[in-house]
């Protein structure tokens, strides 16, 4: 490991620790030439999860661009963090079981929308006139009926 403050490439691990998920190893280190620490973190690598968009484009997984659009579609609704963070470890679930580790968007987005659909309504016709691109609002108000028409039993 290359010293950060002197390029010395010669070191020695003074401590090293696995995160809580074992999935991290966190390494002290001192530079055997100008004796300062510092701070690695050694992890497996792996084939990173793809999203086909919509335009054919392919794009690694962003577990944050999920989260923040569920976010934004949550706004000032009383759905819990862990429960948005259940959201999009499905979403990941689906990637790891699929062989290809490939996934549509279309997929992703119809999964969350179901999802928050049974979760809370607001929030479902938010996402879902982001993600379905409503162009006006008698689109929109289709959506909220079809949604009152399942509501009643």
């Amino acid at each position: 490991m290359k010293c950060p403050f002197c390029s010395h490439i010669e070191d020695k691990v003074i401590d090293s620790r696995e995160s809580k998920d074992a999935d991290v190893i966190r390494r002290r280190r001192e530079c055997l030439k100008c004796q300062r620490r510092f701070t690695t973190y050694e992890r497996v690598e792996d084939v990173p999860y793809l999203v086909a968009k919509k335009d054919g484009r392919r794009e690694k997984f962003d577990r944050q661009k999920v989260l923040a659009g569920l976010l934004r579609a949550c706004e000032k609704r009383p759905i819990s963090m862990g429960k948005l963070a259940e959201l999009v470890d499905e979403v990941e679930q689906r990637l790891s079981e699929s062989v290809d580790r490939e996934i549509a968007t279309a997929e992703i987005g119809e999964l969350l929308i179901s999802r928050l659909r049974e979760i809370d309504k607001v929030a479902y016709v938010r996402f879902a006139s982001v993600y379905r691109d409503f162009q006006d609002a008698e689109a929109f108000f289709d959506e909220l009926k079809d949604l009152m028409q399942r509501k009643r039993p």
